[in-house]
């Protein structure tokens, strides 16, 4: 395979709603580039991109697939990215290095849920994006009904660039409205007959183009300027029109195809190659120091791997994105992440399972390498010693959460390494190893995200695991001051344990003046403070410990092993062994033995009387609250709102949003299980949603009640 330049390349990310053809497409836009001599189907299992055995067996992409395919001396890379929702990390990866998003959408279908989602996600990444719509050759295509659907999602920003002389079972013509002749297919062939409009059609074709050349003078005011003084534009003028628009985002050009017949791919391709744009011509690329780097093939080496991946009989093989320079085989780069040099002893173009040896590759390509000794997902390579890296994918937060455990014991430590390998994988995969609820905690996308990292688990990695219900990190506190105290005394023979300790405990909040005097149940505690330490918990909150002795009724040394047993019920909190937090505790008095006295004795005096404190102080659990935020078709309004509400949902507030209703939400955790899939029971697929931890609040009483029923249940059967 040739070296292409900069310019010679385009990089595409095909995204759209499952089932809209985007392997299919793929396959037949690299049968067309002579990459492949035939063309698989997914019926089949045979297609380059859906490779790994798990979408085989699904019949559906679950991975993000590189492929490429050359064309009229350039190289289009294609990223072939999931159309389900669960797999949107694929989805995101694709989209932080593809210059071009092309949208397919199933003409039987017209927008679908995946549809707005995908293209939710490409104007988030800001990309430039072209509209396809596939299927054209089926019976219950319906292209008048899709266009109606696609104006409504965008506006006048689609325009036609194409559209089918006749559709369904005889689709085999399309008019094209730039070089306004019709083309036509022959089934299984890529090259088509290029014709003259028929005069049936003439009309109809010359009103489209009038409102494509109108759209196109609007990229440009030079163009603008020709189109009011002739009143028309050239070929050549509508191409710079429409590239120009493209890259604005003021043009979203629709093309019609039918992938599974080849039809149109050939013509979409020269469209690609002629109007898309080359990587040189986005935006530069940031670091995280700020600094741009521009897609320039004269620059310094620099390249950001976007995807890493483990394939049985090859290992670890990493994706990147050229940014600058040229990588040439054998090259030496340094990792800025890692710090570790890596050597990139072979440099490869990708189509899917098919890989081909290359000697360079220029800033704006797309290859992979395999065998590197420390570069992941996220990963920048450069060959300066500026030790500059650029920014992470930004993946989405994730939405599901299970726990996790192995049928059978003893296969723990395999369980942590496959998960940690398939993380490395998966970026949206997040591994809490939860040493708080004694359990594995994975969270994910979706139930079905989570449903396929499991099949990875029991059939690649043979370890059989099971899903169990994920405990919840509810939180302890107090809502009064109380005191206690409490005396450890032990004698069993020579040495003996005492310690005795006297403490009052109170709510902590931010701002507290130290403490001087307590009147409780009628009593006054003086305080007098000699020694204040604050204590950020690593679960959240603050313990702040006053050591309030006079007189030496306990010598200092003794303090820190009181201190020691506060802590250790701060962890193991007395209501239901849930982490305590935002307490405030003063030591004002206690008894020490000159002989028996010791350390571990004012520990668990300490420990003791900071439980019996704890207990009288109107004890509180607390439960962890997240910000929701749904997107929903208003239909299904009203539903969506009843089924939060059902889950002690607090509505913050509702509101439109790019033709959806946006309901925000404040819900508890504990609530949340498994409501993706209850969304998309509610709503037949067509809401998404978003959740991130927002406080902890206190439990109403009925519910605390509930909770201490079943801990002490817990403990029965313990």
């Amino acid at each position: 395979m040739k070296n292409y330049q900069t310019q010679q390349i385009r990089n595409i990310v095909l995204t759209g709603n499952t089932g809209s053809g985007k392997t299919t497409m793929a396959e037949s836009m690299l049968q067309a580039g002579g990459i492949i001599d035939r063309k698989g189907a997914v019926e089949t299992k045979n297609t380059v991109s859906d490779y790994n055995p798990i979408e085989q067996e699904r019949c559906s992409s679950i991975f993000s697939t590189v492929l490429y395919t050359e064309w009229t001396d350039h190289k289009i890379n294609i990223l072939d990215a999931p159309g389900l929702d669960d797999f949107v990390g694929g989805v995101a990866s694709s989209m932080h290095v593809a210059d071009t998003a092309v949208l397919l959408i199933n003409a039987q279908n017209g927008v679908e849920v995946g549809t707005e989602i995908h293209g939710r996600n490409i104007e988030k990444n800001n990309k430039p994006m072209i509209i396809v719509i596939n299927h054209l050759d089926h019976d219950k295509a319906n292209f008048e009904k899709t266009i109606e659907m696609i104006k409504a999602s965008y506006g006048g920003n689609a325009i036609l660039a194409q559209y089918p002389v006749t559709t369904g079972s005889g689709f085999d013509s399309i008019i094209d409205l730039v070089a306004m002749k019709m083309y036509k297919y022959t089934a299984g062939s890529h090259k088509p007959q290029i014709l003259d409009i028929p005069a049936d059609e003439k009309d109809k074709a010359e009103e489209l183009q009038s409102q494509l050349i109108e759209k196109a003078a609007e990229s440009d005011e030079k163009l603008m300027e020709i189109f009011f003084e002739n009143n028309t534009l050239t070929e050549d003028e509508i191409r710079s029109g429409i590239a120009k628009g493209i890259l604005s985002r003021g043009m979203f050009p629709i093309f019609c195809i039918s992938a599974k017949k080849d039809i149109g791919v050939s013509r979409l391709l020269d469209f690609v190659v002629k109007s898309c744009p080359s990587p040189d011509l986005l935006p530069a690329w940031t670091t995280i120091e700020g600094n741009e780097i521009a897609i320039d093939p004269s620059k310094p080496v620099s390249a950001f791997v976007f995807k890493t991946s483990v394939e049985e009989h090859i290992g670890e093989v990493n994706y990147f994105k050229v940014i600058s320079g040229k990588i040439t085989e054998g090259i030496d780069l340094q990792n800025n992440n890692t710090r570790n040099k890596e050597r990139l002893a072979q440099i490869l173009a990708v189509a899917g399972k098919n890989r081909t040896k290359v000697s360079e590759l220029s800033a704006g390509d797309i290859g992979a390498a395999v065998k590197l000794k420390a570069t992941k997902t996220n990963h920048t390579l450069s060959a300066g010693n500026d030790g500059a890296a650029f920014p992470n994918i930004a993946f989405p937060n994730p939405k599901y959460r299970t726990a996790i455990k192995t049928v059978t014991e003893g296969e723990e430590e395999k369980l942590g390494e496959a998960l940690s390998r398939m993380k490395e994988e998966d970026p949206t995969l997040v591994v809490e190893y939860s040493k708080e609820l004694k359990q594995i905690i994975i969270h994910g996308q979706g139930e079905f995200h989570l449903n396929i990292m499991k099949w990875h688990l029991d059939n690649v990695y043979k370890i059989p695991t099971e899903f169990i219900a994920p405990r919840i990190p509810y939180r302890e506190t107090i809502t009064k001051i109380a005191q206690a105290d409490y005396r450890h005394k032990k004698q069993s023979g020579g040495a003996g344990q005492f310690g005795e300790v006297h403490m009052v405990i109170e709510p902590y909040v931010d701002g507290m003046t130290d403490p001087k005097k307590y009147i409780i149940d009628g009593k006054e505690i003086n305080i007098s403070v000699r020694g204040k330490e604050e204590h950020d918990l690593p679960w959240g909150g603050k313990l702040v410990y006053f050591n309030c002795i006079v007189g030496g009724s306990i010598e200092a040394r003794f303090l820190p092993a009181i201190l020691k047993g506060i802590m250790e019920k701060m962890e193991e909190g007395p209501l239901t062994k849930c982490y305590a937090r935002d307490i405030r505790v003063s030591v004002y008095d206690g008894k020490m033995h000159p002989v028996d006295s010791n350390e571990i004795s004012f520990r668990l005096a300490g420990r003791n009387a900071f439980s019996q404190a704890f207990k009288k102080a109107g004890p509180k659990i607390l439960e962890p609250i997240y910000e929701v935020e749904v997107l929903v078709p208003a239909d299904y309004m009203g539903d969506v709102m009843s089924d939060l509400q059902g889950r002690r949902a607090i509505i913050q507030g509702m509101g439109a949003e790019k033709g959806f209703q946006k309901i925000t939400a404040k819900v508890p955790l504990a609530e949340m299980n498994k409501y993706s899939t209850a969304l998309s029971s509610i709503t037949g697929g067509r809401a998404v949603y978003s959740m991130k931890f927002s406080e902890y609040t206190q439990v109403s009483g009925e519910v605390q009640n509930e909770l201490l029923k079943a801990h002490a249940a817990d403990e029965d059967d313990d």
